[in-house]
């Protein structure tokens, strides 16, 4: 759980930062036109460290690292991320200094929004896997494993 918390932890941190640096660039460029850079921290402190204080709930709640799926779910999702946002500091920066961003920047973006998508399609398998089948079922002990649950019948029913 601590490397959940840790996580979030780096991704406000890193999503401050980059807000900064927006705000202190565009000031020394005296730029005042739209750039990818004003999105950056927006995209690490949501799916960043929001997301993964959300993560974080659910690992208290259905124990997601326990499963087999969950690491590969935090290596994929957290690679997506960092390259995603790391092709938007790119190419705000090169907006902002005036010099045309290439095709390749795109590319690799792309690559970072599949890894992104692929880890949340691993967290949500995880998280199916992790929940109970039904809990009024399980509680009773039947419906789940295929048997009927027990009717309940009273003297005004014989």
């Amino acid at each position: 759980m601590r490397k959940i918390l840790y996580t979030a932890h780096i991704y406000m941190i890193v999503g401050v930062l980059s807000g900064l640096y927006y705000r202190e660039l565009t000031k020394a460029e005296d730029f005042t036109g739209d750039t990818q850079l004003g999105v950056v921290h927006t995209h690490l402190l949501t799916l960043g460290m929001l997301f993964f204080l959300i993560v974080l709930a659910l690992e208290k709640q259905f124990d997601l690292t326990s499963h087999r799926l969950f690491g590969w779910f935090f290596w994929i999702y957290n690679a997506g991320l960092v390259v995603t946002c790391t092709m938007m500091t790119l190419h705000g920066t090169l907006t902002v200094l005036g010099h045309a961003s290439n095709e390749g920047i795109a590319v690799v973006a792309g690559i970072g929004h599949i890894l992104l998508t692929a880890g949340l399609v691993l967290l949500f398998i995880t998280l199916g896997k992790r929940l109970p089948a039904s809990s009024a079922a399980a509680r009773a002990g039947g419906e789940a494993d295929g048997t009927p649950l027990p009717v309940a019948v009273g003297p005004e029913g014989s």
